[in-house]
């Protein structure tokens, strides 16, 4: 059977043979029919590319019946599916319920756990392996879990829009103006004092810093903070206890400073600790710190807290691995960190707005809205 070539169909096929990311049975099929379009016979081209002359006679056939498509390969039946759709929706249900409603000793499925309740409903039961793939398909990890906080406060969405409105400039409605400057304050707790029974090593090629794992206690100390939204600049003290009065003096200080000094409204965003209790706060405010405006979280959102967020970068670089003498040691550290900070400050880009908010408390469902 003759094979001719026009231009266009050569130049894809010398493509294919030359391409080194082509499939192999692809090369071998282009180079089949370039060597029949030569005028070379079944038995000359079989000997050339190493495969039967059954093989080049049925792919020269295709080409000069179908022309490029008829190199490719047909659709096939294949074997047909074990499994359907009925066992794919009992594995997923399995997979989507608490292990405990089940009536079982554990606290979350493992692959092997989920594999032994569709055996007890499903006969044949499909492996494990295909049990496996099924949940990497419709993104089920039943052995992994989050920890989360469920809003629960009747008031939750007005309170934390409120909060979410200064973070986008404005409040009740209004643009804020140029004399009024957004605070965020809060307190970071039960800072421990742990002294390593070893010093901690540095780190040295081929081994990360060794941190002993045994430690003595030397108390505690609280991380008190405010944080300017505009600036993101921080003033925070070091105290032994979390007290209303040792609060104040930082609210003092911070108010006797620039900008808040000579602003017109001070917006003060805290949450419901007991250092500026919502029921005793605002009228101490009210009355030392009259441009002061208190504006309260709702119970459990501290995540909206930016004032937290700096916290957590507390956490992480001077924090952790934690290995200090004393209390003063301590202080020492957070304070320095916190000039640190201040010196390349910039305000945090808060990107969740109220939508946000309504979506998430409508997705958490009727206790969260």
């Amino acid at each position: 059977m003759a094979i001719r070539l026009t231009a266009k169909e050569r130049r894809e096929l010398e493509r294919t043979v030359r391409k080194t990311t082509a499939a192999q049975r692809d090369v071998l099929r282009a180079r089949i029919v370039l060597l029949a379009a030569e005028g070379r016979g079944n038995a000359s081209i079989a000997r050339e590319v190493a495969c039967a002359r059954n093989t080049v006679r049925a792919w020269r056939r295709r080409f000069a019946e179908r022309g490029r498509e008829g190199l490719k390969d047909l659709p096939r039946s294949g074997r047909p599916p074990t499994y359907g759709e009925r066992e794919r929706l009992v594995v997923t249900a399995v997979a989507c319920e608490l292990s405990a409603a089940r009536g079982l000793p554990l606290s979350r499925f493992s692959l092997a756990d989920l594999h032994r309740e569709a055996r007890r409903e499903l006969r044949p039961c499909p492996s494990r392996s295909t049990i496996g793939r099924w949940l990497a398909e419709d993104a089920i990890k039943p052995w992994q879990h989050r920890m989360w906080v469920t809003p629960r406060a009747p008031d939750f969405r007005e309170k934390a829009s409120r909060v979410l409105d200064l973070y986008e400039g404005t409040w009740r409605g209004k643009p804020l103006g140029k004399g009024d400057v957004v605070l965020c304050g809060d307190e970071k707790t039960c800072l421990q004092v742990l002294r390593r029974a070893v010093p901690t090593r540095p780190p040295a090629p081929g081994c990360p810093a060794r941190v002993e794992h045994e430690y003595t206690r030397h108390g505690v100390l609280v991380y008190q903070a405010v944080l300017d939204v505009g600036t993101g600049k921080v003033c925070g003290q070091c105290v032994r206890r979390n007290t209303k009065r040792v609060f104040r003096r930082l609210v003092g200080r911070v108010m006797a400073r620039e900008p808040c000094r000579s602003a017109r409204r001070v917006f003060w965003i805290l949450d419901n600790g007991g250092a500026h209790d919502s029921r005793t706060f605002p009228a101490w405010l009210a009355e030392h710190h009259p441009a002061a405006v208190p504006v309260f979280l709702p119970v459990h959102a501290s995540w909206i807290s930016e004032c937290a967020c700096y916290f957590s970068t507390v956490q992480r670089k001077a924090l952790t691995p934690a290995d200090f003498r004393d209390r003063e040691e301590l202080a020492v550290r957070v304070k320095g960190f916190e000039r640190r900070y201040d010196a390349t400050a910039k305000p945090f880009r808060w990107t969740f707005t109220r939508r946000d908010l309504r979506e998430l408390l409508h997705r958490l469902g009727p206790r969260g809205s």
